[in-house]
């Protein structure tokens, strides 16, 4: 296969910050594979067409992140089981035929970080889930998957949260409150930041109070989107404090599996963006 006929991308937007293109690169490096992956800026609105052109041109793959994940899904004519079940995409890769398939490698990018690379137990934790978007119902069924007791979901919009909570179907352990509410919920021992606010440049303004005893707080994006979410959780006193680096690396690994049928080396390229991106 010719070098040209490797072409793979990221959707998104804004897409300037991504990593995605590096980690590629280096997982491709460690099997000699040459391949070409771009970063493709789309709105919502040119989102469709532009995924259709990539692939009708050669492209071989596609990862997905804000705010495609839920339209990457409705443009595929074939769903995975994990994408069945969240209703959303991070991954799109092209059939014979024309045909589409979408995946979702969040949940298990982000339970394997967590239990894998920090060691961290989820099973039994009392587990607060901010955000109701494509990334959070990403990782929702993850969450119950891995264990947690309970699982609250707050959305600024109610109503998403509210579906969430529906489509996992265990009002038992998975329930929602009100954003307004946060300061009279208690505290969790697990905090997953699953809003976009640090992408697109907005506070939480969450109450310390959420943060329990020896309590993990995750946020599934990196860098500068994760710096305000960080920030409070230290101010708060959390015990274990990560960001989505490692996530997005396992995602990608994920993906990068499914195109090429080799399984990267994910420890030495965290390892090196750790300590280039802190």
């Amino acid at each position: 296969m010719s070098a040209a006929a490797h072409r793979f991308a990221v959707f998104g937007h804004p897409i300037g910050h991504t990593l995605s293109p590096e980690i590629h690169q280096a997982f491709a490096s460690q099997f000699g594979i040459d391949l070409s992956y771009e970063a493709i800026d789309a709105t919502p609105e040119q989102f469709p067409e532009a995924v259709r052109r990539f692939f009708a041109d050669g492209g071989l793959g596609a990862n997905v992140t804000l705010p495609h994940k839920g339209s990457a899904f409705a443009l595929a004519q074939q769903h995975t089981p994990m994408a069945a079940r969240c209703g959303t995409a991070n991954v799109l890769t092209p059939l014979v035929g024309g045909v589409i398939e979408a995946h979702n490698t969040d949940g298990d990018g982000m339970v394997r970080d967590i239990t894998e690379r920090h060691s961290l137990d989820l099973r039994g934790h009392n587990a607060l889930l901010l955000g109701a978007g494509g990334a959070a119902r990403g990782v929702a069924w993850a969450l119950m998957d891995a264990g947690v007791g309970t699982l609250t979901i707050v959305n600024r919009s109610p109503e998403k949260a509210d579906e969430l909570a529906d489509a996992i179907g265990e009002p038992a352990r998975a329930h929602t409150r009100y954003w307004e509410d946060l300061a009279d919920l208690g505290s969790f021992d697990l905090i997953i930041n699953a809003t976009s606010a640090g992408v697109v440049g907005n506070g939480l303004d969450l109450p310390t109070g959420l943060v329990g005893n020896r309590a993990l707080c995750y946020d599934l994006c990196y860098g500068m989107a994760a710096a305000g979410f960080i920030g409070w959780a230290k101010a708060s006193g959390a015990e274990y404090i990560h960001d989505g680096l490692g996530m997005l690396i396992e995602t990608a690994a994920d993906a990068f599996e499914r195109w090429h049928g080799k399984r990267p080396d994910t420890d030495p390229v965290y390892a090196e963006l750790r300590q280039r991106y802190g």
